[in-house]
């Protein structure tokens, strides 16, 4: 059973191609204790735990979760598509071409403890999403440079947290430990 059909759609599976794992990461003020909130929450402790950082890659449902601390803010950093091959990015990249979004894409970037491609955009609301594979670790958190893409419609002065066209900032918003 599909939650919605729709010629798009239809070809994809056909292809055999779909979205893998839904992403979100939340900046906290207080890592441990959202660490042991989210370890209850989940039923499980994180798949990655560092002294800034913790993600659980979870199977029901299916999603990459992970929270960083160290930032002057907390809440919703971004949502995210995670895919298992450079393939399936590609796919998703043509979707948000299709759905009119401008892609900023990063090759090799360094991030989350990890190494991949991906690609970022923001929602007409100004949500920024990324898309990415991962195909390695990485053993500091990284500095790469997480853009922000202008969201598709202005953006009200009185909005909380909404980034600034062309603004960019350290890898997911954060400060990060070394």
């Amino acid at each position: 059973m599909r939650a919605s059909s729709n010629n798009y759609h239809d070809e994809e599976e056909s292809e055999g191609i779909g979205m893998k794992r839904f992403h979100a990461h939340v900046r906290v003020d207080d890592l441990q204790a959202s660490v042991r909130f989210y370890s209850t929450l989940f039923g499980t402790e994180p798949a990655v735990l560092k002294a800034d950082y913790a993600k659980w890659m979870l199977d029901d449902p299916r999603v990459n979760f992970a929270i960083t601390a160290g930032s002057s803010s907390t809440g919703l950093d971004h949502l995210g598509l995670q895919v298992e091959t450079d393939e399936e990015l590609a796919t998703i990249a043509n979707r948000l071409d299709a759905a009119g979004q401008s892609i900023v894409k990063q090759e090799n970037a360094a991030c989350c403890y990890a190494r991949g491609n991906k690609g970022w955009v923001s929602d007409p609301s100004g949500i920024s999403w990324e898309t990415f594979h991962t195909f390695g670790e990485n053993t500091v958190y990284g500095n790469d440079i997480a853009p922000r893409p202008a969201p598709s419609k202005p953006v009200s002065a009185d909005a909380c947290c909404a980034p600034a066209p062309s603004s960019t900032s350290a890898c997911c918003s954060a400060p990060k430990v070394q």
